[in-house]
């Protein structure tokens, strides 16, 4: 006969299989019924000047102050060139320039120079100037002199072995301010950011610079564009919108100081600049017209956010007849934007080289308008939405804050979060009331990492946006922020930030591939994807695409240990035998990439089996995931 505890011991190994199954992680697809439609607009951009994200950015510009500022230190980024025994003197002068926008110049006086030995002005751009090999790069800059016919030398030189990349000489300054261009083509060079723009004369006498330019190759070569290797990273997320021109620099610290949106169209010459919220210079080369090019460059609609009389340092314009100028600014902003050619603002917008209005179906008034003290935001919200509507019935406005009166056509929602926090929110909008405004996620992010989020962050953000998906019938935008930072040392106010970058290259951070991931496998529709037995840090969200039998799951796993989960696929009657699996995922979670290793956290593709409806599908420990199935 058998011990007893033996049968007890053989019983409970019988069970075991069983029980394993039984309480095993399970993720069920109900493919057949969808519950909502995906929002087409779900993933986009949101950018400011922040991070010198425009100026030192995007925007290709690469002459640091190149009209010189108010600043006490303005002469700090334009330093002498004295070479051999020449004799200079540089100052700031405030008698008058090329224009009434521009009245503050670079007097540069040489009382000793020769060929041998030329005198003038450098600028070292955003932490020194790109070089790159058999490249063009084209310039411009205005200048008088009291020695009319003066021949100016353009040069780019290496900071450490002198070498000059390339030069050119412009003639013809004379007693009266005006614009000059030339081109500097560099030839079997090597690639290095540790270069100077240096303007210098060979003989003696005084001559004023301003609006000094210089533009490496440009996206889509548009002149006076956006630097190609980030518009490429953008592009590859497929954004849908770009939210302009900011948050905070819509705002600006004080209302003089407010992105004044036309004071930043027509040539750069009458653009007179101003103060960032970050406390450095926006050149407002990136102005109005520049930021719908982007929009157009990459096939987005803007959002485009209008001042609405609210400024950081606590000073507002109350509501009423105070506000009316403000109100008729963003009618007539709209109209630049939306505009006929034979319309005021769109003959305007046609004069400036751009005749086709603009697609607009999004307006924000303001920006955070809860950190408003007097409160005045229900007042000054209602006066301009009831005059945009009035004149744009069908554009959907957005409010920065829950108001009063007036209920808004869509609400903006700002999350910035810990992992712990992401992951506790992924499911932040599952309940929530479908009978008021749609939201705009308009600012979001998982604040680890320096300067860029590392994987934990990539995970958390993973984890947030599935439930941004899965409840992407309310959530109809959304877009992380900031976009962008250069990671020399003074150029980041804010970390994380999803983009990094210095004066040579660039890189995409975990939290950027993770977006990337998501906004490209994206249906149509929203389908339930319900898991089960699940550790509390794995996540998932499903879409399918009807017309091309397309389904894309989501699995985020951000625990430390591989997670096979037993995967049911409702309601289908077959799935293709291959699925491609794309993950990302690191050995630890602070896994991270950076400018001198931009690929050390990546996305990698892979085909994997599909047995059937039901099969099991392994997820790697601090992983984000896409499978990506045809039914």
């Amino acid at each position: 006969m058998n011990n007893p505890s033996t049968v007890t011991a053989l019983f409970a190994a019988a069970l075991l299989p069983f029980s394993l199954f039984a309480q095993s992680p399970s993720l069920t697809i109900q493919v057949d019924r969808p519950t909502a439609t995906v929002s087409p607009t779900l993933y986009g951009l949101m950018t400011e000047e922040i991070n010198y994200s425009y100026d030192g950015g995007i925007y290709g510009e690469l002459i640091r102050d190149r009209t010189p500022s108010q600043a006490w230190d303005a002469l700090r980024l334009w330093p002498m060139v004295a070479r051999g025994d020449s004799i200079v003197n540089v100052s700031a002068d405030d008698s008058g320039g090329p224009s009434p926008a521009l009245t503050r110049s670079l007097r540069v006086t040489v009382t000793k120079a020769s060929p041998a030995s030329p005198a003038g002005v450098e600028n070292g751009g955003y932490w020194g100037i790109p070089v790159r090999p058999d490249t063009v790069y084209t310039g411009s800059f205005y200048a008088k002199a009291d020695s009319p016919g003066i021949p100016v030398t353009v040069t780019m030189q290496n900071d450490q072995t002198g070498a000059v990349a390339a030069s050119t000489i412009v003639t013809g300054v004379t007693g009266e301010w005006k614009r000059f261009t030339f081109t500097l083509k560099t030839g079997d060079v090597p690639a290095s950011s540790n270069n100077h723009l240096i303007l210098t004369i060979a003989q003696p006498a005084t001559i004023w610079l301003n609006l000094v330019s210089l533009f490496p190759p440009t996206y889509h070569d548009r002149p006076g564009g956006n630097r190609a290797d980030l518009m490429n990273l953008l592009a590859a997320m497929q954004p849908k919108f770009l939210r302009l021109p900011g948050g905070n620099y819509l705002e600006g610290e004080h209302i003089a100081e407010r992105f004044d949106w036309k004071k930043t169209i027509g040539p750069w010459v009458d653009r007179p600049t101003h103060m960032s919220p970050w406390h450095y210079r926006s050149s407002d080369g990136m102005g109005l017209l520049e930021f719908l090019e982007w929009c157009e460059d990459l096939k987005m609609q803007p959002v485009l956010a209008v001042y609405a009389g609210y400024s950081l340092a606590q000073e507002h314009i109350d509501p009423g007849p105070a506000l009316e100028p403000y109100v008729q600014d963003a009618l007539d902003e709209i109209e630049y934007v939306t505009g006929s050619a034979d319309t005021k603002w769109g003959a305007e917008r046609a004069k400036d080289g751009h005749p086709a209005p603009f697609p607009l179906r999004y307006i924000e008034v303001g920006n955070e308008d809860q950190f408003d003290h007097s409160h005045s935001y229900d007042g000054r919200f209602a006066q301009f939405y009831h005059a945009i509507k009035q004149r744009y019935p069908d554009l959907q406005i957005i409010a920065t804050t829950p108001v009063k009166g007036v209920v808004p056509d869509v609400l903006d929602e700002h999350f910035y979060m810990s992992a712990a926090q992401s992951f506790s929110e992924a499911h932040h909008y599952d309940a929530a009331d479908r009978n008021g405004p749609k939201i705009f996620v308009g600012e979001w992010a998982t604040r680890e990492g320096d300067p860029t989020p590392d994987l934990q962050a990539a995970l958390g953000d993973a984890a947030w946006l599935t439930g941004l998906e899965r409840n992407s019938d309310l959530v109809i935008m959304s877009s992380y922020a900031p976009l962008f930072v250069n990671v020399n040392p003074g150029g980041m106010q804010w970390a994380p930030d999803l983009i990094g970058y210095d004066a040579l290259s660039s890189y995409g951070s975990p939290s950027y591939f993770a977006q990337v991931m998501f906004s490209t496998h994206l249906g149509t529709e929203i389908v339930p994807a319900a898991l089960t037995n699940a550790p509390p840090r794995v996540f998932a969200s499903a879409t399918r695409n009807d017309a091309t039998h397309t389904l894309f799951v989501k699995v985020v796993n951000a625990t430390s240990t591989a997670q096979s989960l037993a995967i049911d696929f409702a309601g289908v009657k077959k799935l293709a035998p291959q699925a491609k699996l794309t993950s990302m995922s690191g050995k630890t979670p602070n896994a991270t990439n950076s400018i001198t290793h931009p690929d050390a956290v990546v996305p990698v593709v892979r085909n994997v089996a599909v047995a059937g409806q039901k099969f099991t599908q392994a997820f790697a420990p601090y992983s984000v995931n896409v499978l990506e199935l045809s039914y």
